[in-house]
């Protein structure tokens, strides 16, 4: 007795110093430490610094030019004055000058620049995320394979349990001289053979926590417990971010032809220039001069006109391409949805079965333990139906497991 309450304590003890992760807290981890994710913040600082840029153009943008030039004419008046002597230009003629230009209307180019840079953006990272759902499968696989290892780790042991009852009744039998030495020989030959497949298993989980470990960004000890998920609800409906990404990138498409009508209109800009030249505005004036001059000018170029109309001919095809490939991965999905139905109706039936075939093996080995100890059988046959029953539990709980995910990868699938 003492025995036993020393073990529940032991066993309480260690339940309170485990690890304990769930499928939901290892999809995060695995998201959030995944290489890729940086990718977030250097999408956003890039975003962020070109719109800067772009705000930038409604500041006056001011330029240094210079000129030097050499004409074979000047302007030369006719005929002559007398007593005056007629000023002539120089062949050579130089200018340097400082020239600001402020916008003040553009067709609203500048804030479609914004509105395209923010979709551009939004696209990087509506794509960033189909990239990264990518690893919630493979996450499932590696959670449900430690679940199903450890499921038949359990029925293993128990598997233990029914051996020793049964070299047990075959030692007290060798005893007595009722049973003979090789009854007990076959029973612990089983029982290495069952310990060498705990080892297996046990090696089996090790990796798989060690490749979970790499996804999460940390350490599981092997005495991590994984907690069994809850069946989730069925949803059929299709929340996968690929369909967020198709609608960011039609977003973008849309505002190019947007920007092919903006580039079209006319732009209206306040310019001053300011500098020296020689000859300066007073052509007539000899020597460097200094100057300045100001205005409003107006750009209106029409060569745009003779090809808006093919240019947006051209993103209506790209959306159309667009809206081909939404269509594809949404047949895609729902073919997939489909399989995955099946196999979620052929676990639970398989698992209605399992629990009809797991009680008649558990009867049939109860009373193949009773014959053991009377004698009537031998151990090879006990054994059998020890094995038929662990079999059998196995199957139970292995096919629990791929109910689940079955289940999990649907809702993966179907992104809910």
């Amino acid at each position: 007795m003492k025995k036993w309450i020393f073990l529940l304590l032991l066993n309480v003890s260690l339940l309170a110093t485990a690890q304990n992760l769930t499928l939901d807290q290892c999809q995060k981890e695995a998201e959030a430490n995944y290489p890729l994710s940086k990718k977030r913040e250097l999408i956003a600082k890039s975003e962020s610094y070109t719109l800067s840029n772009i705000s930038k153009a409604y500041l006056p943008q001011f330029s240094f030019n210079s000129q030097t030039t050499y004409q074979s004419d000047v302007v030369e008046f006719p005929g002559s004055i007398p007593g005056v002597d007629m000023p002539t230009q120089n062949k050579d003629q130089y200018k340097a000058y400082i020239q600001m230009d402020q916008v003040l209307l553009d067709g609203g180019n500048i804030r479609n620049q914004k509105e395209t840079e923010r979709a551009k953006r939004d696209l990087e990272r509506k794509t960033l995320e189909v990239e990264l759902y990518t690893l919630r499968e493979r996450i499932n696989q590696l959670y449900f394979g430690i679940l199903v290892g450890d499921e038949k780790i359990r029925q293993n042991e128990l598997t233990l349990e029914d051996i020793k009852i049964g070299l047990k009744t075959v030692n007290a039998q060798i005893a007595n001289g009722t049973s003979f030495r090789s009854n007990a020989d076959v029973l612990k030959a089983e029982e290495l053979k069952v310990r060498q497949e705990q080892t297996k298993l046990r090696s089996n989980r090790k990796a798989y926590l060690q490749m979970l470990g790499l996804f999460v960004n940390r350490e599981l000890s092997q005495d991590v417990i994984l907690e069994k998920p809850t069946t989730p609800l069925a949803a059929f409906e299709i929340n996968r971010p690929e369909l967020s990404m198709y609608a960011s990138h039609d977003k973008l498409l849309e505002l190019g032809k947007k920007s092919i009508t903006t580039e079209n209109k006319p732009k209206v800009n306040l310019f001053v220039q300011a500098g020296a030249g020689n000859p300066a505005l007073n052509f007539l004036e000899e020597g460097w001069n200094s100057y300045y001059y100001g205005g409003i000018k107006t750009i209106w170029s029409f060569g745009g006109l003779y090809t808006t109309k093919k240019k947006k001919q051209l993103i209506d095809l790209d959306k159309m391409t667009l809206e081909a490939d939404k269509e594809t991965f949404l047949f895609n999905i729902d073919q997939t949805v489909k399989q995955q139905n099946s196999d979620i109706e052929k676990y639970q039936q398989l698992l209605v079965s399992d629990d009809e075939i797991v009680k008649l093996r558990n009867n049939v080995k109860k009373a193949s333990a009773a014959q053991l100890e009377n004698g009537v059988i031998t151990s090879s046959d006990y054994l059998k139906e020890v094995n038929n029953e662990n079999e059998s539990r196995q199957d139970k709980a292995v096919h629990e497991m791929e109910l689940l995910l079955a289940q999990y990868n649907q809702k993966t699938t179907t992104g809910n």
